[in-house]
């Protein structure tokens, strides 16, 4: 088994996504509690390398994420790989998908073990705000502009489309603070 970040590994030729984990990604940096930036996803992935690459892996298949990845509780010799990796703080129970790992995660925290001593952003928080055009600069403007095919069209957050759609101002696509700047800078209201 080759480990590839915290919570992927490949067994053979298929990659693995452990079940019901999180961990940081591999451009993610955390801040010791004295404020000192840390390459915590790095950190992450070479805590679980060095503790399972190379080793035999049993894994039994959950589901297969929307990369195409399997999804799988994985087992090395008889230790079950998720509840390791959070027990020890490399990464965090995603309870989005399951429970299975709440309480390791919750010892791993007060104790203060792994990524729990320092200032980190959970990985999905993470993921969100680096998406390029999805976070508003300012958190009050938080309506997007967007121009398409169909014209400059606006999307207030909760629409169906909202959450998918990026700002890239050098297009020309902007932020608005109200419906109404919107309209009156010559934009649409999207229609879902």
């Amino acid at each position: 088994m080759r480990v590839i970040d915290a919570d992927t590994i490949d067994v053979g030729s298929t990659r693995v996504r452990l079940h019901a984990i999180d961990a940081p990604e591999q451009d993610q940096i955390c801040q010791t509690e004295h404020g000192v930036d840390f390459a915590c996803g790095v950190w992450a992935s070479a805590q679980v390398a060095d503790r399972f690459e190379g080793r035999y892996a049993r894994c039994g298949q959950k589901d297969t994420d929307r990369y195409g990845r399997v999804v799988a509780a994985c087992q090395v010799g008889d230790v079950d790989m998720g509840q390791e990796i959070v027990s020890q703080g490399w990464a965090f129970a995603y309870r989005r998908y399951g429970m299975v790992y709440d309480l390791d995660e919750k010892s791993a925290y007060v104790a203060d073990r792994g990524l729990h001593g320092f200032l980190v952003q959970s990985p999905a928080q993470f993921r969100q705000t680096r998406a390029k055009g999805r976070i508003p600069p300012d958190p009050f403007c938080r309506i997007k502009g967007n121009i398409s095919k169909n014209g400059r069209i606006f999307h207030v957050p909760g629409q169906e489309l909202y959450e998918r759609t990026g700002i890239n101002t050098a297009k020309g696509e902007r932020w608005f603070c109200s419906p109404a700047e919107a309209r009156a800078a010559g934009w649409r209201a999207a229609r879902r």
